[in-house]
């Protein structure tokens, strides 16, 4: 039992291999390929190449936010809409860690304000914010003129430098701070943003946090085991 002398923290998870066992963004195009509405092999290449340069810390952001949103634009959204459905309850349920779930439920009891941050477009990951009960989250925007997706993003890319841009500006917007935060990371993509945090915890991190992780005397625990 917490009593009234705690300090109501942010608790900041990353989404993506993080509290999903998985990918949520190169799944949606592995979904895309098995509706047949992708040309299979263009589309597999480019999202294995696009998905070994981010696991890399090379990801040329724009140019993937140009191929991921390019679909968006090509279909009615009462479409997308029906296809997300699908992947939530095929793709992301089963890949969605209990040991994530409880995480983010005792900051939950610790009346901690609970945000996730990702790279992932928000029309992936809203719903799945919302699997985790987490009201606040900050992702990349795609842009919709008219009720239809462009296939452009308005804003900063959730991206490396610019999570912590975006994370600032939210911080502006809700009066909160970053006094005894935590931030929960897999990828040396977030490094700048872990740095930011006064609990930086590297979780079931890609060997390059890793080693940081090691080295800066930071939290290391694994949600799969």
């Amino acid at each position: 039992m917490l009593d009234n002398a705690h300090i109501m923290s942010l608790a900041i998870f990353d989404l993506d291999n993080t509290l999903l066992a998985g990918d949520s963004d190169y799944l949606w195009g592995q979904h895309l390929i098995t509706l047949g509405v992708v040309d299979a092999d263009l589309y597999e290449r480019a999202n294995d190449r696009f998905y070994k340069d981010y696991k890399q810390g090379q990801l040329d952001i724009m140019a993937f936010l140009k191929f991921a949103l390019k679909p968006l634009s090509q279909h009615s959204t009462s479409t997308l809409q029906g296809w997300r459905e699908d992947f939530l309850r095929e793709r992301i349920r089963p890949i969605a860690l209990p040991a994530a779930h409880a995480l983010v439920d005792k900051h939950r009891e610790a009346g901690d304000t609970l945000l996730i941050i990702t790279a992932t477009n928000r029309f992936i990951t809203g719903p799945i914010a919302e699997l985790f009960g987490i009201d606040n989250l900050i992702a990349t925007d795609p842009e919709k003129i008219d009720g239809k997706y462009t296939g452009k993003i308005t804003g900063t890319p959730c991206f490396q430098h610019g999570k912590v841009e975006r994370l600032q500006h939210w911080l502006d917007q809700h009066q909160q701070s970053l006094d005894d935060s935590w931030f929960y990371s897999d990828s040396i993509n977030d490094l700048a943003l872990l740095e930011q945090v006064s609990h930086p915890v590297a979780v079931d991190p890609d060997e390059r946090l890793r080693a940081h992780a090691i080295t800066a005397n930071w939290s290391v625990i694994s949600l799969r085991e």
